[in-house]
């Protein structure tokens, strides 16, 4: 499959990339600094330029893609606003499938998450609602959005599993789930698509 993978250099960026070529996929990977994408070469991998925050090289970068894959996050000192200038951009595209990363406890997962986090996330502030509208635009042109609980940089899980919202695990505050894990889950979805225009939950157990 051809896969394009948006925020390529980033820790879920990096791991998505490097499973998408370990499963064979032919990767186009787009980040603001191509030299930071810090994957082994290979004749399957394009490296592309492009920063979400200036949505025509974003757009071109996008022109032609049929599955996109974002570990776009907010990064330390960031203004709010990235996330949903990214989503818009992947929407406006119009690939045949839109995965995106998200939080648990953000949006729709919300209330699963309890109250206690649903606290902590709201000392976000404006990038909560910056995540929350990013997640909407995906979910409202029918793309996945993952909401996975604080990431670690763990192994791949082997006892890993995937559920929808409905099925969260009801706990007083969300399991760590590794990178690895999450971006396995992501791309069992770019595969085999199982949560159209839905909330699915990365799990280690």
């Amino acid at each position: 499959m051809e896969l394009t993978i948006l925020a390529a250099s980033g820790a879920t960026g990096l791991e998505l990339t490097r499973q998408a070529l370990e499963r064979g996929h032919v990767v186009t990977a787009i980040a603001r600094t191509p030299g930071n994408i810090t994957v082994a070469d290979s004749p399957r991998l394009i490296r592309v330029a492009a920063d979400v925050r200036d949505r025509r090289s974003v757009e071109a970068a996008l022109e032609g893609a049929k599955i996109v894959l974002s570990g776009l996050g907010i990064a330390s000192g960031d203004k709010p606003g990235a996330l949903t200038a990214g989503a818009l951009a992947v929407v406006a595209a119009q690939p045949h499938r839109a995965i995106w990363l998200g939080a648990f406890g953000t949006g729709p997962s919300a209330r699963a998450a309890g109250a206690a986090t649903r606290t902590l996330l709201k000392m976000m502030g404006d990038k909560l609602s910056d995540k929350v509208a990013a997640d909407a635009a995906v979910l409202a042109a029918g793309g996945t959005v993952f909401h996975a609980g604080p990431l670690s940089d763990g192994p791949l899980s082997p006892t890993r599993r995937t559920v929808g919202l409905a099925d969260a695990p009801k706990r007083f505050f969300p399991s760590r789930v590794s990178r690895a894990t999450v971006a396995a889950a992501m791309l069992d979805e770019a595969e085999d698509a199982a949560y159209r225009g839905a909330i699915a939950i990365p799990l280690e157990r």
